[in-house]
C-alpha cells in the first residue's frame, strides 16, 4: 500500500507567473516598504470588501496588531475558542490580556455562541471568532452578542480567505479580520499575514505598531526628502517585504481557482467517505461558502485515531491533527490556571479528529489513494461505528 510519492496534508501551488512577479521585485529598487506592499493591501482588502488592509510578517503578527489596535491591556479578558492554533490565544497574552477559553459546537468545531454568552464578565473586552478549517462561524449570533455587551468582535480567518457567510466575504463582518499567507493557506506569500478593517483608527494603530510605532516609513521619508521621523507609540517590527507581497498579488489572482479546486476535492472526499461507518467528515453550515483549508474527519474510536495516524503516515499520506485544545497546552495549564474539563466538548472531540490531505495541487488519484488506505485500515467488524 506504500504510495510512490508522499501526499502532504497541505502544500503551496507556485507557477511561473508567481516566480516572474517575485523576480520583477528583486530587480527593482524596493525590496521592503515599497509599492508592492501597498498594492497587495489594496488588492486583498478590495477582494474581501474592507476599507483598509495592513500587511505584516505573519498571521500571528496580524493577530497581535489587532489586539494592539483595540487596546487590549493587562487584565482585559478576551473570549477565544479553544479549538484553534495557539497563536490566537497567544496574541491576547502578548498584550497582557487574559484569554478566556470557549467551547465549540461538536459537529463543526466552531465556537459555541451560547458558551460565549456565559463567559462574559465586566472584564471582557472582545470576542474572537475562529473560522476553523475554513468554515465561517455564526457571525450573526456573535455580532449580536458583541453589540449587546459593547464588545469588539475580532475574526481569526487565517484558514478562511475567500470564504463567505450569508453571501458576504469574511473580512467585512468583524471589526478586524485577520488572514494568514503561510504556504498551506488559501494563498501564500511564504510567510505573511494581513489584518483588514473598516475602522480608520484601528488601521492607523496597526500601521504604526508594525513599524516600531514610527510615524513614517523609509519610502515616505524618501518622497518627502526628509530624514526626520518620530516614534509616537511603542511598536515592533512586523513589516512584510515587497518580495512576499509580489507573490501575494500574483497568488490572489488565482484564488478563485484555488477555492474551486479545494471545493471539488472536498466533495470528492465526501462522496468516497459515504460508505465508511467509522470515519465521517465534519458538518457544514448551509449559509456559508467553505474555504476548505483543512479537510477534517472524526474517527469513531479515539484509540483507533492514533493507529490511523501512524499507519497512514507510514505509507506516505500526510495526515495531521488540528488541534489539541489550546487550554490543554502546558504553558496555559501552568501560567493561566486552565485545567482539563474546562471545555469538555473540545476535549472529547479532539481525541477523534484527523486532518486528511487537501491542497489545490492534489488530483483525484491522490484522494483515491487516501480513501483506499482508509478503507483498508477501517475494514472489519472490530471497528467501532458512529
Amino acid at each position: 500500500m506504500m504510495s510512490e510519492k508522499k501526499i502532504p496534508y497541505g502544500k503551496q501551488v507556485i507557477d511561473e507567473r508567481d516566480i516572474a512577479a517575485v523576480c520583477d521585485v528583486l530587480r527593482s529598487d524596493w525590496l521592503t516598504t515599497g509599492p508592492a506592499v501597498e498594492e497587495f493591501e489594496r488588492a486583498l482588502s478590495r477582494y474581501v470588501g474592507a476599507e483598509h488592509g495592513v500587511a505584516v510578517s505573519s498571521g500571528t503578527a496580524a493577530l497581535h496588531c489587532a489586539m494592539h489596535a483595540v487596546n487590549i491591556r493587562k487584565g482585559d479578558e478576551v473570549i477565544v475558542p479553544t479549538m484553534t492554533f495557539a497563536a490566537t490565544a497567544n496574541s491576547i497574552v502578548f498584550q497582557g490580556g487574559i484569554p478566556v477559553f470557549a467551547d465549540v459546537i461538536p459537529d463543526t468545531f466552531l465556537v459555541d455562541p451560547e458558551c460565549v454568552k456565559k463567559l462574559i464578565t465586566p472584564k471582557t473586552k472582545a470576542i474572537v471568532a475562529v473560522d476553523y478549517a475554513g468554515q465561517p462561524c455564526d457571525y450573526e449570533a456573535l455580532r449580536s452578542i458583541a453589540d449587546l455587551n459593547n464588545l469588539v468582535l475580532l475574526a481569526d480567518s487565517c484558514h478562511a480567505l475567500g470564504a463567505k457567510y450569508q453571501d458576504k466575504y469574511l473580512g467585512s463582518l468583524a471589526d478586524i479580520t485577520v488572514f494568514s499567507f503561510h504556504p498551506v493557506k488559501p494563498i501564500t506569500t511564504g510567510e505573511g499575514g494581513m489584518a483588514v478593517t473598516d475602522n480608520d483608527e484601528y488601521a492607523k494603530r496597526m500601521r504604526l505598531f508594525r513599524n516600531h510605532g514610527i510615524s513614517t516609513d523609509f519610502r515616505e521619508r524618501e518622497k518627502q526628502g526628509s530624514w526626520y521621523y518620530e516614534m509616537i507609540d511603542l511598536g515592533v517590527n512586523y513589516r512584510i517585504s515587497d518580495i512576499q507581497c509580489a507573490l501575494g498579488i500574483s497568488q490572489l489572482k488565482k484564488i478563485s481557482f484555488f477555492l474551486q479546486r479545494r471545493e471539488y476535492l472536498a466533495s470528492l472526499y465526501n462522496d468516497l467517505l459515504a460508505g465508511l461507518q467509522s470515519v465521517m467528515p465534519l458538518a457544514v453550515r448551509n449559509d456559508i461558502r467553505h474555504a476548505w483549508h483543512l479537510y477534517v474527519v472524526k474517527v469513531s474510536d479515539a484509540d483507533f485515531r492514533q493507529i490511523l495516524f501512524n499507519e497512514l503516515r507510514s505509507v506516505g499520506i500526510g495526515v495531521n491533527v488540528h488541534y489539541m485544545p489550546v487550554h490543554l497546552h502546558p504553558y496555559y495549564l501552568k501560567n493561566h490556571a486552565t485545567k482539563k474539563g474546562l471545555c469538555p466538548v473540545a476535549e472529547k472531540e479532539y481525541q477523534h479528529i484527523l486532518s486528511l490531505p487537501i491542497w489545490p495541487g492534489m488530483d483525484e488519484e491522490n484522494v483515491c489513494t487516501v480513501i483506499k488506505a482508509l478503507k483498508e485500515l477501517t475494514a472489519g467488524p472490530k471497528k467501532e461505528k458512529f
